[in-house]
């Protein structure tokens, strides 16, 4: 009986070489693609929940009569304060006041400089002003 060679196949350090090379380009062309709408997608995420926030303080104002005070801040629209009478909340689906997808809180002013309260989010640089991420979301 002859005994049959069996060869051992695998790759070369310079196709695995070839196949890093190839990767990393990659990496490096949809990488910043996916980060530019991931930054977009956060601040459309902070346009709807300052929405969801600014008619949770209308329904607040139908039913209390004003807007929570800055002092009672957003909080007011899922615990009642003690100056609020005709509190029927929570005025939010969830049970918290949601922070800004950046994980800050809401910035939040009655009375309101540009309307009747003023809400906003200063983006990813959480500073006032900004372009990009950077820049503030508000509800005016």
């Amino acid at each position: 009986m002859k005994k049959q060679k069996h060869a051992i196949t695998g790759f070369t350090l310079i196709e695995l070489l070839v196949v890093l090379v190839i990767l990393g380009l990659l990496a490096g062309l949809v990488g910043p693609q996916v980060l530019r709408h991931l930054g977009g997608a956060k601040s459309d995420t902070a346009q709807l929940q300052i929405s969801e926030l600014g008619a949770g303080l209308d329904l607040f104002h139908l039913e209390v009569g004003r807007y929570p005070t800055s002092s009672e801040g957003l909080q007011a629209l899922v615990e009642r304060p003690s100056s609020a009478e005709n509190w029927h909340g929570p005025y939010l689906k969830k049970r918290s006041v949601p922070k800004d997808p950046w994980g800050n809180e809401y910035e939040y002013r009655y009375p309101g400089d540009n309307g009747p309260y003023d809400l906003l989010s200063y983006g990813a640089d959480k500073a006032e002003g900004g372009d990009g991420d950077n820049q503030d979301i508000v509800s005016w």
